[in-house]
């Protein structure tokens, strides 16, 4: 499956004199995200100055649509559409991978910082993203709408096929339902655990005082000195039932406990987190899956925000800010896929500069 034919699967809203086809929007607009574009206007200026070189891959027989006419078709795009699109080709691109179970598939949300309605600046949209943590790509993503951040997050799962893999999430996720979804696929969790399940938590922080005092019990740990800081990590994983009730995770089968020492500055803090687990895995593997989770942040929010400017994003009209999102996880993804062994900006510095390069880039994902 190639770009054009998964983006030809999206409904197209706007009227049905509309000058410019939607597909040729939607590929035009990826093209200038892959070149350093971060909004409408400059979407519109990079398509304008390249038209001829682009017209080997789109018709553009109306030329080359305006600021407007992008800015328009991204506010009227369903993106349930558009991420169904975007889903679409990952599955494709998944199965040419030959990607086997096994992998560990992270769930975070992200703020649209800049994004927000006038006198809301409290309250800006939240994506979330379900994130694999093996090729380092975006899979899904979804709009924190009623029901917040949290629905999103399983209503993004619910999509997926997940039989075999690993979950993780932050604390935000740790409900019935979440663990629900995950479980009734196929797939294991492995979920942060904090106050806002108090019940569970204290008998979690029971359990682990005894396992502490259980002399069989196992432990792993890692250490890390890097950057001035140094961290030590002990882990421990032990068999758990959780009390009965209408609240109880589906399927938690063990506790985690991580308690980190870290050390900078000659400082020296102590944090202790629980992790609810559908699977009794050594600690070691505990550690390996807690510290994968966090790629998350470190290879998708932070190239997110460095390299696609998604924080300074002052798209905020209807569904602009969730379908820029969506694009701008496409063409990480795109870059993902090239094996150079170079950061992300410069790969988009070379798109942008050189027309092979271009190519290239372009030609790693089909």
């Amino acid at each position: 499956m190639t770009y054009m034919e998964a983006l030809r699967a999206i409904p197209d809203p706007r009227a049905r004199n509309s000058t410019h086809d939607l597909t040729e929007i939607l590929f035009s607009a990826l093209l200038a995200k892959m070149c350093g574009a971060r909004n409408f206007t400059e979407i519109a200026i990079f398509v304008a100055e390249h038209i001829d070189e682009l017209r080997k891959f789109i018709p553009f027989k109306s030329g080359a649509p305006s600021h407007d006419t992008y800015s328009a078709a991204f506010r009227m795009i369903d993106p349930k559409a558009f991420d169904t699109a975007f889903r679409l080709f990952m599955s494709e691109f998944g199965k040419q991978a030959r990607l086997t179970a096994g992998r560990q598939f992270a769930v975070d949300g992200k703020c649209l910082r800049r994004a927000y309605d006038k006198g809301k600046a409290h309250m800006p949209p939240i994506t979330v993203t379900v994130y694999d943590c093996d090729t380092l790509m975006g899979l899904t993503l979804a709009v924190g709408e009623k029901g917040g951040e949290s629905k999103a997050a399983t209503d993004a799962l619910s999509l997926l096929s997940i039989k075999g893999v690993t979950i993780t999430g932050d604390a935000l996720n740790c409900h019935r339902r979440f663990t629900q979804v995950v479980r009734e696929k196929g797939g294991h969790y492995a979920i942060t655990l904090k106050g806002n399940q108090s019940k569970l938590h204290k008998e979690a922080e029971a359990a682990l005082e005894k396992a502490l005092d259980n002399p069989r019990t196992k432990y792993a740990s890692t250490d890390d000195d890097a950057h001035g800081r140094s961290e030590t990590r002990l882990a421990v994983v032990f068999p758990f039932v959780q009390s009965p009730g209408s609240k109880t995770l589906v399927g938690l089968k063990a506790i985690g406990a991580i308690a980190s020492r870290r050390t900078v500055n000659g400082k020296t803090t102590l944090e202790v987190r629980l992790f609810a687990l559908s699977k009794l895995w050594t600690p070691e593997k505990l550690l390996e899956i807690v510290r994968k989770h966090w790629l998350i942040e470190n290879k998708l929010h932070w190239q997110i925000d460095t390299n696609m400017a998604e924080d300074d994003a002052r798209t905020r009209k209807d569904n602009g800010p969730a379908n820029l999102a969506i694009l701008n996880r496409l063409a990480l993804n795109v870059f993902r896929d090239d094996p150079r062994k170079i950061p992300i900006r410069h790969k988009q510095l070379y798109a942008s500069w050189d027309i092979n390069a271009f190519y290239t880039a372009l030609a790693h994902m089909r």
